[in-house]
């Protein structure tokens, strides 16, 4: 009986298969896990890095965005400041009165424009503390004006009525630097004067009107004696007209008498 169980050797158990077979199942797994993995290495390193690509692509889109808004910046600013320079104005004319800055003269001056612009001019200037003046004033004392920084606005009485005249005397009363005039036969219905620069408008309401008055009073580029004063009380009181003599009054203020040239 001993020697049977001898001869017949040891069989497994069933508990011996069941371990063997478990232990061949997890084998298999990790296998199956490390080719997993090792695929898995394979496809991460040859596919596309989308993370860098993600992130260049919204450098790009950035420094794109920042250079758009960089010119339409430029562009705007460039489009407003010639909206506002009133060198700009439709219809307006210029004259160079360079070599007339500070040429001042008692005698009568004979003016290229009607009204004048610039040029030698009577030592004493108009009052240009927003002053409407009801009677036609000295060409020679309203360029004086000019040089200091003042607008002067004309106007033909036989062209304009009473309606135009209250418009424009809205828009020069009261405003420092600007003064207000009938001037007749001057060519045109309103006519605006700064120094070396002139428009001519058939109504008060047109919009060059006001960009002429706020781009070239007291403008720092056009106007040669910039910061003298608009202020002449006398004047105001007893404005000369062109029938009255070149000598100023002596109790107005006035700059000192020189020779120059026209322009």
């Amino acid at each position: 009986m001993s020697n049977s169980k001898k001869a017949g050797g040891s069989r497994p158990t069933a508990k011996s298969s069941e371990k063997s077979g478990s232990s061949s199942k997890k084998s298999a797994k990790v296998d199956s896990a490390i080719r997993g993995a090792r695929n898995s290495s394979v496809v991460s390193k040859s596919g596309r890095p989308w993370a860098l690509i993600g992130a260049t692509l919204a450098v790009v889109l950035f420094a794109a965005f920042a250079v758009f808004y960089a010119v339409k910046a430029t562009s705007d600013k460039t489009a407003k400041d010639a909206a506002n320079d009133p060198t700009k104005i439709s219809g307006l004319q210029t004259f160079d009165y360079t070599s007339a800055q500070g040429a001042h003269s008692n005698d009568p001056v004979t003016y290229k424009e009607t009204p004048p612009v610039g040029g030698t001019h009577n030592p004493e200037w108009a009052d240009c503390t927003g002053t409407v003046y009801s009677v036609q004033i000295k060409n020679e004392n309203a360029v004086h004006s000019l040089e200091h920084g003042a607008v002067w606005i004309t106007y033909d009485p036989a062209l304009v009525d009473a309606d135009v005249i209250a418009q424009l005397e809205k828009l020069a009363s009261g405003k420092d630097f600007t003064l207000l005039s009938p001037y007749p036969n001057q060519g045109s219905p309103i006519s605006l004067q700064s120094w070396g620069h002139q428009l001519k408008v058939d109504s008060p309401t047109d919009k060059r009107v006001k960009k002429f008055i706020d781009g070239f009073r007291l403008n720092a580029e056009f106007t040669p004696e910039l910061g003298a004063s608009c202020q002449n009380p006398t004047f105001k009181a007893d404005p000369k007209v062109p029938s009255d003599t070149g000598v100023p009054d002596q109790s107005a203020p006035m700059d000192p008498t020189s020779t120059g040239t026209q322009g």
